[in-house]
């Protein structure tokens, strides 16, 4: 049956990695949203308001499935993991209670006043709504990510030798550490990643049909052009990201490219075998002295290896087993990588593809069967990729659930049963399974239902001339 803590570590795993399909789909649309709308404002061209209207129905969905997930992974630290919440709770819940009581309010007002403001607000105003909710989605990823990075980094904080619980003592390190400020930067390029490819796949699709091409041609372009600027900057912080890791946690370095021995000029492996035990790897590709690159900034540097890492842990730590599941770690890294630079190789084809104003090239031949393939699946691609991160940087943690504070062992609910979470496991994952089902379906529903076309050409206009015509019948009567 597995043990508690075992059950424990899929459930949170299961949830975590569902709840944030949402989120970095959530992050980048409703900055696509914000665009479009200020591209009406500016130009007063009615395709702009259409593509508003349809990605911002997108957006809500997603939005609204985010919120409903998310709300379980905090219930999940009071159930499952409340030795963790015991010793953290100083800490961790200050970014989360900043996350909560102000961004979040910050993002659904303003996101409320957006949806029911578009007759009501003037122009202007009902425009800065849904800025101010973009910000404020990317205000609440800060903090939550800030969290996580004390799980990664602990800084600002001391051990109250008589409780033994972590205490806060400097906020401003928790929120500004490096760490936190380069999860930021590498989740926020990845989310334009994911809304972009998503975008432009969309649009593509439309483009494909012959439907809407006046209308869905911006978005292919846009997204396109999103996409591509935004995996030279995934790529820019991720290569800054690794090298603050290197520093602050090198085993997960290591375990990620299956580096057992400590070695200089190390070499970056595309493809590796080993036993399912993770103890042994042979690497069959190699990119010589990338990884002591991507590691220092230095091709000939010298990049810590597993046993060491391993003994001189045990030094510091005490006896014990240090080391990441290595499999998971290494392939997760590289599908990571890979899947991602999927999504900007088609970003580029969509844009070569329709250049100028092209129409569609036709679904004869195999480049543009491919094309008709690729461009749904190129949706999941980048989207595939931030998940796979967030494997990598939880599951290279372990055993830590606060590196160098906590084992992820100790962090468990002490009075836990197999049976309760065998319950909640099934539960959750029902539950999720049926929410997939509702998300999908509305997605494709509104996707294949297209831009609208009777949309009012300016529906401030049209409410204020309303109300001239209500004040005027007013006085007549």
């Amino acid at each position: 049956m597995g043990s508690a803590l075992d059950l424990s570590r899929w459930q949170f795993g299961i949830t975590t990695v569902y709840h944030f399909l949402f989120v970095p789909l959530t992050l980048g649309t409703v900055w696509f949203v914000a665009m479009f709308q200020t591209m009406w404002h500016v130009t007063g061209k009615e395709k702009y308001l259409k593509l508003t209207k349809f990605f911002g129905k997108l957006f809500l969905i997603n939005f609204a499935m985010g919120v409903v997930t998310g709300i379980v992974q905090e219930f999940q630290f009071g159930m499952n993991w409340s030795e963790y919440s015991r010793f953290v709770g100083d800490v961790f819940g200050a970014p989360l209670a900043m996350e909560g009581l102000l961004a979040f309010f910050l993002e659904s007002t303003f996101l409320g006043l957006w949806i029911f403001g578009w007759d009501r607000l003037p122009k202007k105003l009902h425009l800065a709504t849904i800025w101010a909710a973009a910000f404020g989605t990317m205000l609440s990823a800060y903090f939550i990510l800030a969290a996580n990075a004390w799980m990664q980094h602990p800084v600002g904080y001391e051990i109250d030798p008589v409780t033994g619980r972590a205490v806060l003592n400097d906020i401003g390190a928790v929120l500004f550490q490096n760490t936190a400020v380069m999860a930021f930067l590498h989740t926020m390029t990845s989310s334009f990643m994911v809304a972009g490819t998503a975008v432009a796949a969309v649009g593509a699709w439309f483009l494909m049909k012959d439907r809407q091409i006046d209308i869905f041609r911006p978005a292919v372009k846009a997204g396109a052009v999103v996409t591509l600027i935004a995996a030279v900057g995934t790529s820019i912080t991720g290569d800054m990201f690794s090298k603050i890791m290197v520093e602050q946690q090198p085993m997960k370095m290591a375990a990620a490219e299956a580096l057992y021995e400590t070695q200089e000029a190390a070499p970056f492996s595309v493809l590796s075998v080993g036993d399912l035990s993770g103890d042994t790897a042979t690497h069959l590709i190699e990119v010589p002295g990338l990884l002591s690159f991507l590691s220092t900034g230095d091709f000939n540097a010298t990049v810590e290896g597993i046993n060491n890492l391993q003994a001189a842990y045990e030094t510091q730590y005490g006896p014990g087993d240090y080391v990441p599941y290595v499999p998971v770690t290494y392939w997760s890294f590289r599908l990571m990588i890979g899947v991602g630079m999927l999504g900007a190789a088609w970003a580029l084809w969509a844009l070569w593809r329709y250049r100028g104003q092209r129409r569609n090239p036709g679904s004869r031949g195999v480049v543009n069967r491919t094309f008709a393939i690729a461009t749904p699946l190129m949706v999941l691609a980048p989207l595939s990729a931030a998940s796979f991160g967030w494997i990598f940087t939880e599951m290279g943690r372990q055993p830590w659930v606060v590196f160098g504070e906590q084992l992820t062992a100790d962090a468990v609910s002490p009075l836990l049963t197999t049976t309760e979470v065998w319950i909640s496991l099934i539960g959750f994952t029902l539950v999720y399974a049926i929410l997939a089902v509702i998300e999908v379906g509305l997605l494709l529903k509104y996707i294949k239902q297209g831009a609208p076309e009777d949309v009012v050409a300016d529906p401030y206009e049209e409410a204020a001339q309303q109300a001239e015509d209500d004040k005027q019948l007013y006085f007549a009567y």
